[in-house]
């Protein structure tokens, strides 16, 4: 599986919301790839969830990865309320094998 977070420049919040996703993944014991992109870059890239602001949600249309839209990106507890049943419905489906 591969989660890309993206941000507009891809630096502060996509790093951020990297590194908690990765905790995130490692509180519930389940293994995936994690990768950092700025919005420019993120199109034609290979990912099975897009976690990212609410505000890039347009720029994201049409893309085939299911998004994750966070309102605030600094509670945790809201990226992992909105990311778990992403990840648990994947790993259903026999997509979220691992890295």
């Amino acid at each position: 599986m591969r989660i890309v977070t993206v941000c507009g420049m891809g630096f502060g919040t996509s790093l951020m919301l990297k590194i908690a996703v990765e905790g995130i993944l490692q509180k519930h014991g389940m293994r995936a790839e994690v990768v950092a992109w700025d919005l420019g870059s993120v199109k034609g890239q290979p990912a099975d969830v897009i976690v990212t602001s609410r505000d890039l949600e347009r720029h994201l249309a049409g893309t085939p990865a299911r998004l994750v839209l966070i309102d605030n990106l600094t509670d945790k507890s809201e990226i992992e309320r909105k990311l778990l049943p992403v990840l648990q419905a994947l790993q259903g489906d026999g997509d979220g094998s691992g890295a």
